[in-house]
């Protein structure tokens, strides 16, 4: 599917509050050589994706080696120190979760880590029958791998170890539940694993990414190639605003489902985007995408950072207890924050940075066309 886009006009940067008085955005953009383009290509790959990956697998795996201890001596301190462990696995998820394009989409991997959202509760209840079926299919890796991608990954995980029934992770030794949430994190280290291995390879994907060209199956030329990294800050902002927050919270004057929100069970639904906003962050930093501006135009970068600390710490900051947050006006007024800051984030990324790259991020690039 084409890449290619001409650059858009910049009327709603314009009309963002603050960014143009900092930044003359009608000036024209500085010329995106092949080489400057190889050069963020490269940080894109060897600064955030890879490190993203291999820190990904490797907390799936210490999550494994918690499940393991967990139904082989169930207690207290090993189900505190499972749910330590997938607290920690998912966040790491979180801050890669943002590459939404390459291998992860291949073989439903990025469904598998994580099946979200799930509006008509189809994880839910799959994972509920399998429990109560006792299915010893699911008990293995490979077993897990064949079955349906609802009740493979991270939510599935999350209902064995916060959800109805986990009492008996702290009394009887090798459950079937026990085991079938081992086996969930096992498939889930396997797919890390895979990608680490995949982005790792010399010859493979990360050769493409790096040198966008004739010979590259993926970008034609560094253009291309700028306009997807730029796309992955894009599309992660807005599944930042619509799939962290706006899955249960629209605004002040509509209804709430706090029960819909990403892992609110665990009370990690703001860790969860705290940890989006964390990853768009340390890519726009580590790309370089600064360095294809012209020097008038840098100050767009400055601003983005500013309002990507602000959104984080905020975040952060939130009552984890969703159904408590929903409930309280002071929470929802920083909900409400929320929701106006992140769309003034994809706004900024779309028409700031990718106008002064002389890229453009409408409606066609939203949709990949």
């Amino acid at each position: 599917m084409s890449r290619w886009l001409s650059a858009l006009a910049l009327t709603l940067f314009l009309a963002t509050p603050g960014l143009a008085e900092e930044v003359d955005a009608t000036a024209p953009s500085k010329t995106l050589s092949e080489e400057a383009t190889k050069q963020v290509m490269a940080k894109v790959v060897d600064d955030f994706i890879r490190p993203g990956y291999r820190a990904f697998a490797g907390e799936s795996a210490m999550l494994t080696d918690a499940m393991a201890g967990l139904c082989a001596a169930p207690s207290q301190k090993s189900y505190e120190a499972a749910q330590s462990a997938f607290e920690h696995a998912a966040r790491s998820w979180s801050r890669i979760e943002i590459v939404r394009v390459g291998p992860v989409l291949d073989a439903y991997r990025f469904e598998r880590i994580l099946f979200y959202p799930d509006r008509k509760g189809t994880g839910l209840r799959q994972v509920q029958a399998v429990l109560a079926g006792a299915d010893e299919g699911a008990t293995s890796p490979a077993g897990l791998a064949q079955k349906s991608v609802a009740i493979q990954g991270l939510g599935a995980l999350e209902f064995v170890l916060y959800g109805t029934g986990k009492d008996v992770l702290l009394s009887e030794k090798d459950s079937f539940r026990c085991r079938y949430g081992l086996s969930i994190a096992g498939n889930v280290q396997r797919i890390a694993t895979e990608l680490t291995q995949l982005w790792d390879e010399p010859d493979g994907i990360q050769e493409d990414w790096k040198n966008p060209g004739a010979d590259s199956a993926v970008f034609r030329d560094g253009h291309e190639g700028v306009t997807e990294a730029l796309g992955i800050l894009v599309h992660s902002a807005e599944a930042a605003r619509d799939q962290r927050i706006e899955t249960f919270y629209k605004g002040e004057a509509n209804n709430t489902f706090p029960r819909q929100a990403l892992f609110w069970r665990s009370k990690l639904t703001f860790t969860m985007l705290a940890g989006n906003l964390e990853g768009i962050h340390r890519l726009l930093d580590t790309s370089g995408f600064r360095d294809l501006l012209a020097p008038d135009q840098q100050p767009i970068v400055g601003s983005i950072d500013d309002l990507l600390i602000s959104l984080t710490k905020l975040a952060n900051e939130m009552e984890p207890d969703v159904e408590v947050a929903v409930a309280d006006q002071a929470q929802r007024q920083k909900l409400d924050v929320l929701l106006k800051d992140s769309r003034d984030l994809i706004l900024r990324l779309s028409d700031g940075l990718g106008g002064g790259l002389g890229l453009g991020a409408g409606f066609s690039f939203s949709d990949g066309d």
